[in-house]
C-alpha cells in the first residue's frame, strides 16, 4: 500500500521532493506534538477531576464537622441547663436542711427546756 502512496511522487524534480520530505517530516513532528500535548491536557484533566474531588470531600468532611460540632454545643447548652437546674435544686435543698436543722435545734432547746423543767 505504501507503493501506492508514494506513486505520486514519480517524476517530480528532486529539490521538490527535498521540499515533500520535509514537509512530510514536519507534519509526523506536528502529530507527536500534537500527541504529546493531548497527553498532557488528558494527565491536567485528570489532575482537575482529582482535585475537584478532594475539594467536594474537604466540603463534605466541613459539613460533617459542621454538624457535628452543632450538635455538640447544642448537647453543651442542655447539659449546662441541667446543671444550673441540679444547681439550684441543691441550693433548695441545702435550705430545706438548714430550716429542718434550725427546728430540730429549736426542738433540741424546747425539750431541754422541758426536762428542766421536770426536774424542778
Amino acid at each position: 500500500m505504501s507503493w501506492a502512496v508514494e506513486e505520486w511522487k514519480e517524476g517530480l524534480s528532486p529539490r521538490v521532493l527535498q521540499k515533500i520530505h520535509e514537509l512530510e517530516s514536519q507534519v509526523d513532528k506536528l502529530k507527536k506534538e500534537r500527541q504529546q500535548r493531548q497527553f498532557q491536557l488528558e494527565s491536567l484533566e485528570a489532575a482537575l477531576q482529582k482535585q475537584k474531588q478532594k475539594v467536594e470531600n474537604e466540603k463534605n468532611e466541613a459539613a460533617t464537622l459542621k454538624r457535628e460540632n452543632q450538635s455538640l454545643m447544642e448537647l453543651c447548652d442542655s447539659l449546662e441547663k441541667a446543671k444550673q437546674k441540679l444547681s439550684h435544686d441543691l441550693q433548695v435543698k441545702e435550705s430545706q436542711v438548714n430550716i429542718q436543722s434550725g427546728q430540730l435545734n429549736s426542738s433540741k432547746k424546747d425539750i431541754e427546756r422541758l426536762e428542766q423543767e421536770l426536774k424542778r
